[in-house]
């Protein structure tokens, strides 16, 4: 069963998000393959954390593209507006999912055969309070162990 976190209180979305990836990514241990994560969020936010993941740290490399790309198959870090992308159930990684949006997905038990990890990102901002909490009532009502990690105080 894929382990679900939620990351609440989040003060910037996308600055979070940035800082996620790149310790997911870097967590990866010697001799593995790249731990590859798939970011799914709104089109706007997503145009913007493109630009964060080449700009947020001078010392740091985070190698990603949109999925649409030539490029996606062979890239670590995938940015998509779209749970059902046909081009998302083509790529062969699939280790983390971080939710940057508001919409639940669609396909819940397809997407948690997928990904053994979702990490569900929630701000402070009230409407996004509000759909992490539907979001988080829906993965329970499945039957999922969810797992809170409060930002607030971080």
């Amino acid at each position: 069963m894929a382990r679900i976190d939620f990351h609440s209180n989040v003060s910037d979305k996308l600055e979070y998000a940035c800082r996620l990836t790149r310790k997911i990514w870097s967590a990866t241990p010697v001799g593995e393959p790249v731990r590859n994560i798939v970011m799914v969020g709104e089109k706007a936010d997503l145009k913007k954390l493109d630009e964060l993941l080449w700009t947020f740290s001078a010392t740091d490399f985070l190698p990603h593209c949109f999925i649409e790309d030539e490029t996606a198959i062979d890239t670590p870090i995938i940015l998509t507006d779209n749970f059902l992308s046909p081009a998302l159930t083509q790529l062969p990684h699939a280790d983390v999912l971080i939710h940057l949006g508001m919409r639940m997905p669609q396909d819940v038990p397809g997407l948690l055969a997928r990904f053994p990890r979702v990490v569900e990102v929630v701000t402070i901002n009230e409407a996004e309070r509000l759909a992490g909490r539907e979001r988080y009532k829906a993965y329970r009502d499945l039957g999922h162990e969810l797992h809170n990690f409060d930002q607030s105080k971080a």
